[in-house]
């Protein structure tokens, strides 16, 4: 069977855009503002870039959040690894298969990492999804079913994953507090990992002692693979 696109490939939450060799002029260094249906996204571009291609990491914002909210989550690593951070903004308050069915956000997603693809080289095999609360489970549910763009999610407390095809292995990050209060981890990690298990995926799973945050070190735990950067 052939593999949708546009739109079709939208509503069924598949990504087309892939890394390849750009064609326009890179973004400064800094915040940029990219601009998407739903509100401006936003893309860091760390203040020193090698010359070989970049990783990607996108973040994926909790319910009623806005992406320069949840910029502190991630930006100091950002700098001190030297990666690309996208900051989707989506349509609604949060993301379009929570509220019924995947379509503007994907589409929305799709072409903002096709501008990016189109500004930076991006090193394919360090592409990451990641999220927290409401963007976590988006990252799990989406990550999987795109698995040959995403190589790696990083799902800090999510809640849920919408159950559908997926494609590729990618391997799973996921950190959940033993003391959340808004997406409880019995409910939450503690069964979603064992399903994601169950179905063959390679799981870093951690529990912390705290409630509905994003801690450093989980961050940073997260991140290993991009490994140090180099002097």
């Amino acid at each position: 069977m052939a593999r949708p696109t546009g739109d079709d490939a939208s509503r069924h939450g598949l990504l087309t855009a892939r890394p390849g060799l750009p064609r326009k002029e890179p973004l400064g260094p800094g915040l940029n503002a990219l601009p998407g249906p739903g509100g401006d996204h936003v893309l860091l571009v760390p203040d020193s870039s090698p010359d070989t291609p970049l990783p990607l990491i996108v973040f994926l914002h909790g319910s009623g959040a806005q992406p320069a909210r949840s910029l502190h989550f991630l930006e100091a690593e950002a700098q001190r690894l030297g990666f690309l951070l996208l900051l989707p903004k989506s349509l609604h308050y949060t993301w379009d298969v929570i509220l019924g069915g995947f379509g503007p956000d994907v589409a929305s997603l799709d072409a903002v990492l096709a501008e990016i693809f189109d500004l930076f080289p991006v090193d394919p095999e360090r592409v990451a999804l990641s999220g927290f609360s409401d963007g976590a489970s988006y990252a799990l549910t989406l990550g999987m079913r795109n698995g040959e763009l995403f190589r790696r999610i990083l799902a800090y407390s999510p809640g849920f994953t919408v159950p559908g095809p997926g494609s590729g292995r990618p391997a799973v990050f996921v950190s959940h507090g033993t003391d959340d209060p808004v997406l409880p981890i019995d409910r939450c990690s503690r069964v979603i990992v064992p399903g994601l298990l169950r179905e063959g995926y390679e799981v870093d799973y951690r529990e912390f002692r705290g409630g509905h945050e994003v801690p450093a070190d989980q961050v940073a735990a997260s991140l290993t693979f991009l490994g140090e950067p180099t002097a």
